[in-house]
């Protein structure tokens, strides 16, 4: 398994960010991402303390993680901005928290996201034919999520991304312990959300494409 979406207490998180790698390690996940929640408040003070950790833990053997960002609820007009300066600081994974239906999120999150330089759209919620196909012609990736709340509108989202032929990428939005679920309970939310066992596959392959991607 791996998660390449989760908080640790640098944003809403319980865990420190090693105790979050290590439950994630006693969890069976061979790989995650730290991307705590970011805006202009916080993102120089958050990522180069998540990077320096990441390579201490990484060096350890045990379990990759990459230091990300998750660019959260600032103006749709400043997220290429924001984008830009998580890559300069050296984000590897760079998510834009969508707009999900259960969080007042800004509307034209999605499509400014869609049009920035990030890998992940996070929980986008009723996506639109536009911002899905943007999103395939882009090669940015799709959020199914296990995360409750967030995951409501997954069936739709799958839909989307099947019509468009987006890829999608499964994640817990792990806050906690408990947020790491097993292979077969993320297998389960997807056919939840009406994928079919072939697509399932693609979209944990997708995980480890990103992975190989920033682990060079």
């Amino acid at each position: 398994m791996i998660d390449l979406h989760t908080h640790s207490i640098f944003s809403d998180g319980e865990l420190i960010p090693a105790e979050l790698a290590q439950r994630a390690f006693a969890a069976g996940y061979k790989a995650l991402a730290i991307t705590d929640h970011v805006d202009h408040s916080n993102i120089d003070f958050i990522l180069p303390r998540v990077i320096k950790v990441c390579s201490k833990i990484t060096e350890e053997g045990k379990i990759k993680v990459f230091p990300g960002v998750e660019i959260t609820h600032v103006a749709p007009s400043q997220i290429a901005d924001m984008a830009n300066e998580a890559r300069k600081l050296g984000a590897k994974i760079v998510l834009v928290h969508g707009e999900t239906i259960v969080e007042p999120v800004p509307a034209g999150t999605n499509l400014a996201a869609l049009k920035s330089a990030i890998d992940i759209l996070a929980h986008p919620g009723l996506l639109t034919e536009e911002e899905a196909r943007l999103a395939a012609e882009r090669e940015i990736f799709l959020e199914i999520t296990t995360r409750r709340g967030h995951s409501f509108s997954n069936g739709h989202v799958a839909q989307m991304a099947r019509k468009f032929k987006a890829n999608l990428i499964l994640n817990n939005d792990a806050h906690a312990p408990v947020d790491f679920v097993s292979s077969k309970l993320a297998t389960n939310i997807s056919r939840g959300a009406g994928l079919n066992d072939d697509e399932i596959s693609v979209m944990f392959e997708n995980s480890q494409r990103i992975v190989q991607k920033v682990s060079v």
